[in-house]
């Protein structure tokens, strides 16, 4: 264990907490929405606030990294240790779009503090959750009275995560060899509630596609043609209603492959989370669960891959009747993926899946969207046990396991850089990512402050 002094750091970070408040409110107050033009301005002005703010911090080399899109923020500060790990954070500076007239109490863009948490657009997601690791290498360097941190500690924070990364991939690949790391740590993500803490484990990954199906030129008289021409509409009806078997399970073939399985261990962890199935519907506004027989609904949602109609259509869609052949129908599909699935396999098995069930006179379009690659590390890596033992010591209790049902860029890293990806995160469910009234718990974030303080030194003493 790292002999950081916990009750120097819980004390070395209350001491700077107003400053480091006042701060991130300071950098809240910057509208970086990637994904309105009119703020490209301002993620760049929050770019370089955060670029600045970290030389303030103490890391010697902070650069500006530009892309096609918005520019990225990376720092480095090396260890003076020799053979000291590398440890990439990985974050985002840019926000989604908000506006008071979307439901916000206050200006979304000027962050208050009420009852103990802090409001403002990027508190949570995931302007906070990258500030805290500024204080929380501070707070290691006092404890230890180290001058350097004990791994060679890098950060990416990227200007267009809001907007789906887009430029992400290739700025990973060309800039891989500064990069290099011998793990990645994502801090976009969060823990189960407010008083179970959390260390995630795993995303999804992510492939999407469109099929559409035309038949004849226009659509035609039901009467005349019906039953004699094919119908795109019931083709498209007997693609998607072949898209599982009656057990649940995507009827792909080659679906499956290479799909790492649930250990014991782990179902036996998932179990002991404090799960409500009812409450869980209700917030997701369902009134039965459903999908793969076998599995509880974490499992389904956080472990194993899934097929979903995103949105169907064709024909007429207007009030009344109109009795036609319609010329054309449209299917949108999305596919979770987990360990151990290709992406690109999987795009492969479902077009020769669908192009198999494609009578003759109907022709088809199949147009897959860029992938996001599922990654997992394993319960007994070491340096996921260095996260979950920070902390631990953070928040003086036993720190549990999730996965992500979602999918996010952070596959990419581990993809390119060949390095573990471990989470770390202290948002909770009620911070209301996207929404409304985002806020932070201030207790939270600081207890990631401390996190991070504890953490550099379990990182050095697990992987050397």
């Amino acid at each position: 264990m790292s002999d950081t002094p916990d009750s120097a750091v819980r004390t070395y970070t209350e001491q700077h907490r107003a400053a480091f408040l006042d701060d991130l409110a300071e950098w809240l107050r910057i509208p970086s929405v990637s994904a309105q033009p009119e703020h490209d301005g301002d993620v760049r002005r929050s770019a370089g606030w955060l670029s600045a703010k970290l030389a303030e911090t103490g890391f010697p080399v902070t650069e500006i990294w530009e892309t096609p899109g918005a520019p990225a923020v990376f720092a480095e500060w090396p260890s003076e240790d020799p053979g000291a790990p590398v440890v990439l954070v990985y974050g985002h500076h840019d926000v989604q779009p908000a506006a008071r007239e979307d439901g916000w109490s206050t200006d979304p863009f000027e962050p208050v503090i009420r009852d103990g948490r802090m409001y403002g657009r990027g508190a949570a997601d995931d302007k906070g959750q990258v500030f805290f690791h500024t204080l929380g290498v501070r707070a290691h360097l006092a404890a230890t009275g180290r001058t350097t941190p004990a791994v060679h500690l890098k950060l990416l924070i990227e200007g267009e995560e809001e907007s789906g990364s887009p430029h992400f991939r290739a700025l990973a690949e060309e800039r891989a060899a500064r990069l290099a790391a011998d793990v990645v740590i994502v801090s976009d993500t969060g823990m189960w509630d407010e008083n179970t803490p959390t260390v995630c484990t795993g995303m999804r990954g992510l492939a999407e596609c469109e099929i559409e199906l035309n038949g004849p030129d226009q659509d035609i008289h039901s009467g005349s043609f019906g039953g004699a021409v094919p119908n795109p509409a019931t083709v498209l009806a007997r693609l998607v209603a072949a898209l599982h078997d009656p057990e649940g399970r995507v009827a792909v073939p080659g679906f499956y492959d290479g799909v790492t399985e649930l250990t014991e261990a782990e179902r036996a962890l998932f179990a002991e989370l404090p799960f409500d199935e009812d409450t869980w519907l209700r917030t997701a506004g369902s009134y039965a669960t459903a999908g793969e027989a076998g599995y509880s609904t974490l499992e389904r949602v956080w472990a194993r891959p899934t097929a979903e109609v995103n949105g169907i259509g064709g024909g007429y869609q207007g009030a009344g009747s109109k009795t036609v052949i319609p010329s054309s129908a449209l299917v949108k599909l999305s596919f979770r993926l987990v360990a151990g699935q290709d992406p690109e396999r999987i795009q492969e098995a479902v077009r020769s899946w669908a192009e198999a069930r494609i009578p003759a006179g109907i022709r088809h379009r199949i147009t897959f969207s860029p992938a996001t690659r599922p990654c997992l590390t394993p319960l007994d890596h070491p340096a996921l046990q260095a996260v979950a033992r920070a902390m631990g010591r953070a928040f003086g209790t036993k720190i549990l396991f999730t996965r992500e049902g979602g999918s996010g860029p952070a596959a990419d890293l581990q993809d390119v850089l060949g390095a573990p990806v471990l989470f770390l995160g202290i948002s909770v469910p009620s911070d209301g990512w996207h929404g409304p009234d985002e806020k932070v718990e201030l207790g939270l974030l600081l207890k990631g402050v401390e996190t991070t303080a504890h953490l550099w030194g379990e990182l050095a003493d697990a992987l050397r």
